[in-house]
């Protein structure tokens, strides 16, 4: 695996850049080293994360909003304060019915996420 060394110590989120990923879907990349990454994805209401998996173990906390989580065919609403977990090769997306924003935590860091 390749190494993306570590983020500062102390960030914060007014100084870094959205990032858009999708339509009605954008992100910042936070705190990371190789072995655990955190991550903020703000939706619109309507914004899809399609279905997909990968090999990291997956935590999300939902920090605002209302979103329709699907894991491995099973559907949830979740709203502000919940949160879900996604193991690694799960299945799983969401469709956002309330605009609101993710907080992702994956171990290890999301190669993908850090390639230009």
């Amino acid at each position: 695996m390749q190494s993306f060394g570590t983020s500062k110590e102390f960030i914060k989120g007014d100084d870094i850049e959205w990032e858009v990923v999708g339509e009605g879907i954008k992100r910042k990349i936070l705190a990371y080293d190789d072995r655990v990454m955190l991550v903020n994805v703000h939706f619109e209401k309507g914004g899809v994360g399609t279905l997909h998996e990968h090999y990291h173990t997956q935590v999300t906390y939902v920090s605002s909003g209302k979103f329709d989580v699907t894991i491995n065919g099973v559907t949830q609403t979740l709203k502000e304060g919940d949160s879900f977990y996604i193991p690694p090769h799960a299945i799983h997306g969401v469709v956002c019915l309330e605009s609101g924003l993710l907080t992702d935590v994956f171990s290890p860091i999301r190669e993908d996420f850090m390639q230009p």
